[in-house]
């Protein structure tokens, strides 16, 4: 059993490698911390990713029938020393052993046999290199982007910020977005680094920024990786078996799938259900729109493998960032999206609104009608409340979302989320698809279509 403070990336990384029968992660994630901040236990099962709800469903009926436990006062593990340690407490206990691992070289070992790292370091300390900035946000994922970028990679010390963890992420809310990650957004503007990325608490969120701050939805990234997924090697080696990506997410990636001819999946929002198509030999690369991408190389979404794979394509292509991501537009058409969140509504009033909204949404009439908004028309194609049957497990998720979605493949979705500390949070996502306006700044164009909506 894997006990890790907070990096949920390695835990799924070490029990797989260790066939543990799972792991437990104390963090807060993306979630204040400190005394009086947020503080998560999360299990992980055998296959290293996020426990099912059948498990976690028998932990609590479990829980509720313990009626003693036993604590071990005189336990000193030194955590300084690598290997196995014996422990017999006077008999008290069954003599047990604890096994100290090297979890930054376990998961660097890891990546060594997905990225070409030779070209990487090229890319990042050769003779032409690009100068990058990452930001840890006061995570433990600090100590692993130190380890791989600096010292391995040759990225200069200096590139790699607030990389000393903190439990409080030094007063931080560390959630990597264009508001929280203000520092890195900051220091970007000005043209000094090529490439810059953020990681929240945990380290398997990330946003990804260009030259002069030319900020990349995940929605975008996700796609531009899959668009250009031959340039990691692991995948040269095990092939494409499919994509999926959360419901709310935008479609930018369905349009890579279909061009592809790779198999597309679109899930509940939660990594355990990309897990299941994983196991099954079904998923190779997915991502939602929350700042979460990752590989089938562990069960967890994966900041620092997201890096690495822009900075594989950015090797590769030798492009910016942001001629990437618009090359990928003129290709594909935009999927303008963006999300609005309305915290701390109280439980009743949300419930009640998507129960008034899903009442008007299923009414026959409404699919078919059309909407004038500034030059575009949209017209309601298709309204339901999103439902998810597992093709591995045949388990169906329900009520997993409104979708109101247009004959264009433009959406509107709506959906309460219990991540919060307090409160209902209702969620507001709009993907709005254009294969020629593709270059029109996201909330000013949004502004003036709600306008006309309104």
């Amino acid at each position: 059993l894997k006990l890790e403070k907070g990096f949920k990336i390695t835990v799924s990384c070490v029990i797989r490698k260790y066939k543990a029968i799972g792991g437990i992660i104390l963090t807060a994630s993306h979630n204040p911390g400190g005394p009086d901040g947020d503080f998560g236990i999360k299990f992980n099962t055998a296959n290293g990713g996020p426990a099912q709800e059948a498990v976690t469903n028998k932990i609590f009926q479990i829980s509720r029938t313990i009626e003693e436990f036993a604590i071990c006062p005189a336990l000193r593990v030194n955590l300084a020393s690598l290997g196995k340690q014996m422990f017999d407490l006077e008999n008290k206990f069954k003599p047990f052993t604890v096994e100290i691992v090297d979890s930054v070289e376990s998961y660097a070992n890891l990546l060594r046999n997905i990225f070409d790292f030779a070209a990487l370091k090229e890319l990042l300390s050769g003779e032409n290199h690009i100068k990058i900035r990452l930001d840890g946000m006061h995570g433990v994922v600090g100590p692993y982007v130190r380890r791989i970028f600096c010292e391995e990679l040759g990225s200069p010390a200096n590139s790699a910020i607030s990389c000393v963890p903190m439990e409080d992420f030094g007063g931080q809310h560390p959630d990597p977005n264009l508001t929280y990650a203000a520092d890195l957004v900051d220091a970007m503007r000005d043209g000094q680094y090529d490439f810059g990325a953020a990681f929240d608490g945990d380290g398997d969120r990330n946003m990804i920024l260009g030259k002069h701050g030319f900020f990349v939805t995940p929605s975008d990234s996700v796609a531009v990786i899959a668009d250009n997924i031959f340039c990691i090697p692991y995948f040269q080696q095990t092939g494409v078996r499919g994509f999926a990506r959360s419901m709310p997410t935008s479609a930018a990636l369905d349009k890579v799938a279909k061009a592809t001819k790779i198999e597309l999946y679109e899930t509940p929002t939660g990594w355990k259900y990309f897990g299941n198509l994983m196991d099954a030999g079904r998923l190779s690369l997915c991502g939602e729109e929350s700042f979460g991408t990752g590989g089938d190389h562990i069960r967890e979404k994966d900041g620092i493998w997201a890096v690495l794979a822009w900075l594989s394509i950015l090797a590769t292509r030798r492009q910016s960032v942001e001629d990437i991501v618009k090359d990928h537009w003129l290709k594909y058409g935009r999927n303008y999206f963006t999300r609005y969140d309305y915290e701390d509504v109280d439980l009743d009033v949300a419930c009640e609104m998507m129960e008034d909204l899903e009442i008007l949404m299923v009414d026959k009439s409404f699919v078919g009608q059309r909407f004038a908004v500034g030059d575009k028309i949209y017209q309601v194609e298709k309204a339901d409340n999103f439902e998810y049957t597992d093709p591995i497990h045949s388990t169906i998720s329900r009520n997993q979302g409104l979708r109101i979605i247009f004959s264009d493949g433009s959406r509107i979705i709506y959906r309460l989320s219990g991540t919060g500390s307090g409160g209902a949070t209702v969620r507001i996502y709009i993907d709005s698809y254009e294969k020629e306006h593709i270059f029109q700044d996201t909330q000013a164009r949004f502004l003036t279509r709600s306008q006309s909506l309104e």
